[in-house]
């Protein structure tokens, strides 16, 4: 997918999803310059917030669908990586927030929340923030954006209390499933709240160029997968690699149209019942941790799967360790810096996206516009936003 024409991707329907997600790690460099360009204002931002503060700050990454899977991602790493002493982190959708806003909104905790969005048009997004500022007495709000001219950038600009971070402007997807948003938003926020120092920080986006570049050139390996017999996806993984096990398989419900089934769960979490799942025409794969006591964990769920010689494929996807699978591998390149996995989950995820691409060309489905009733769209339609007394 990756060598051919334009010409030949528009045939196949493929050619705006394949750019997007193949354009990367390039625009992984250009969020870092971003960051870098407003990293003092937003540092006094924040430095305002805790000053306001008596208590803890509650952080509140949101969004709908994959802006929602940018918080799950975030979460344990930053739990263990961020700013602890000041921030307590949570993940919870708009969807969530706008629904059940007594159950998920705390009045009187002072709150940050951190709204994800590719257009910033969802009605769940706008609606999230009118919720939260009117029911919250200390609030603020951090706006991580792909569309400069959505309603999120654009309100945001105007409001009070209030940081909009705009993300480079190919992040915008104009493909139907999120590729490049979900991951500059990702790295936004990782650059925003990590604790590391910034050249560190700069380490690691050169690391992640580089393994996204190195998917790109290993198509072929990935098409390998793609071509045995199968109808379900499994993924797994542990810490932020489990939160980003859920956009992982999402990238194939939607790419396919729902035509091969998937499912996701912690490592350890999926001996529980959704072990289930797996049948003879099942691939299963493992974002493995590079944490040595976690990725124990990781390998020792997949080496069981393999013994038990109950799928069609059982294929770990990481960077090598001291230990690791005895089974097939995606194994990124060995000179490599090895990644924490709140890092490494956009790599992970470029692979994960490009096997949704060649599974959804497999089946014949259009990935650029791969619902064929028109009844799911890029940008969510139909919700009614009712008032909240």
């Amino acid at each position: 997918m990756y060598e051919l024409s334009k010409k030949e991707l528009e045939k196949m329907g493929a050619d705006i999803t394949t750019r997007e997600i193949k354009q990367q790690p390039e625009l992984w460099q250009e969020t870092l310059e971003i960051y870098r360009e407003n990293q003092a204002a937003l540092e006094t931002f924040l430095n305002e917030i805790k000053q306001q503060a008596d208590e803890k700050i509650r952080v509140i990454f949101t969004g709908a669908g994959t802006s929602q899977y940018v918080g799950d991602t975030l979460v344990p790493y930053l739990r263990k990586n961020g700013d602890t002493t000041a921030y307590s982190f949570e993940s919870i959708g708009t969807t969530d927030i706008v629904s059940c806003p007594d159950e998920t909104l705390m009045a009187d905790e002072p709150t940050l929340l951190v709204s994800f969005a590719r257009s910033g048009n969802s009605p769940e997004s706008v609606a999230a923030v009118n919720l939260a500022s009117n029911n919250i007495n200390n609030i603020h709000h951090l706006m991580i954006t792909c569309a400069k001219d959505g309603a999120l950038a654009v309100d945001g600009k105007q409001a009070e209390n209030t940081f909009v971070l705009l993300m480079p402007e190919l992040s915008n997807d104009d493909g139907f499933a999120m590729t490049g948003s979900f991951t500059c938003m990702t790295l936004a926020a990782l650059l925003t709240f990590d604790i590391i120092n910034i050249e560190t920080k700069a380490k690691y986006v050169a690391a992640l160029s580089e393994l996204g570049h190195e998917v790109v050139a290993r198509e072929a390996e990935i098409k390998q997968i793609v071509d045995h017999d199968f109808e379900r996806i499994i993924y797994l993984g542990s810490g932020s690699l489990s939160g980003l096990t859920r956009e992982a398989q999402l990238k194939v419900l939607e790419l396919t149209a729902g035509q091969v089934a998937t499912v996701f769960d912690s490592s350890m979490g999926f001996r529980h019942g959704p072990k289930s799942f797996v049948n003879d025409k099942t691939l299963v794969f493992d974002f493995v941790n590079n944490e040595a006591y976690t990725r124990d964990y990781d390998l020792d769920v997949m080496e069981e799967i393999k013994d038990d010689d109950i799928a069609v494929k059982v294929t770990t996807v990481g960077q090598a360790g001291k230990r690791n699978f005895s089974g097939d591998k995606f194994e990124f390149g060995r000179d490599s810096l090895l990644l924490p996995d709140g890092y490494l989950a956009l790599a992970d995820v470029m692979f994960a996206q490009t096997l949704a691409l060649l599974t959804s060309v497999k089946i014949d489905n259009k990935p650029d516009t791969p619902s064929p009733t028109g009844t799911v769209n890029r940008v969510v339609k139909g919700v009614k936003i009712h008032r909240f007394k």
